[in-house]
């Protein structure tokens, strides 16, 4: 059942009665949401809006059903911005899952590297796209990477924080431990697809909230075995203000 939290949801609700119906529908058991930040960080770049974690808090308890609200965000130690969106999740009643962001340098110094080798390149561009690229545009990549150097520039610094091992696995131990119907993970990654397909085959609701094509191949094939797709457009109103 719906209950909004705050006023502005109860006047949004009453605008769009066809949504919270539709979301009646998914929440419509016992259900756990599971976040992957960085995910919504990049559509909400994408799409020009800004996710308010309190906003969003409120909407998702406003259905009656809905229990943990899962968070999983890297942090930068020692950098105050970073440091702020947790303790704001914390502070919203936000389960948060988290760990320091790791950062890799990447040697970009081409002052060796012959105009038409890929050696540097690899690093930036997959295998598949490399393969189809010509030699003059392997020269030119190599060229500004040589330029970029005679600027000073030779390493750069790449950050990675991936929560996908940390989010199945939760998501299965809930399954195990707390028996629960409904599963809403908010990613669009295909490493989600082993776990997904395994509640999936035990008879389990999980329900993907993203934003149209931003859903890997991988996720959108399970749709054949009964995953939901609720694109998140849907409900920017209530969970979102403008940038």
């Amino acid at each position: 059942m719906f209950n909004a939290k705050s006023n502005r949801i109860d006047e949004l609700a009453k605008l769009y009665k066809n949504r919270i119906n539709e979301l009646e529908t998914i929440f419509d058991k016992r259900t756990n949401v599971y976040i992957d930040f960085a995910n919504i960080i990049h559509w909400q770049d994408k799409l020009g809006w800004h996710i308010d974690l309190k906003r969003l808090q409120q909407f998702l308890h406003s259905f009656d059903t809905v229990g943990d609200i899962k968070f999983y965000n890297g942090y930068i130690p020692n950098d105050p911005k970073s440091n702020k969106v947790i303790e704001k999740a914390r502070k919203r009643g936000y389960i948060v899952i988290t760990k320091p962001v790791k950062f890799i340098k990447l040697s970009i110094d081409a002052s060796s590297v012959s105009p038409h080798s890929t050696e540097l390149i690899k690093q930036f561009v997959r295998n598949t796209l490399l393969r189809k690229l010509n030699v003059e545009t392997i020269e030119y990549l190599n060229k500004r990477l040589k330029e970029l150097n005679q600027q000073g520039i030779k390493v750069l610094e790449d950050r990675k924080c991936n929560f996908d091992v940390e989010i199945g696995v939760d998501m299965l131990l809930d399954f195990h431990i707390s028996k629960l119907e409904n599963y809403i993970l908010w990613s669009g990654d295909s490493d989600f697809a082993g776990p997904i397909e395994q509640l999936l085959e035990k008879g389990k609701k999980v329900v993907l909230f993203a934003t149209a094509r931003r859903v890997a191949t991988e996720l959108n094939d399970l749709r054949s075995k009964g995953l939901l797709i609720f694109d998140i457009q849907k409900i920017r109103n209530f969970i979102c203000y403008k940038k």
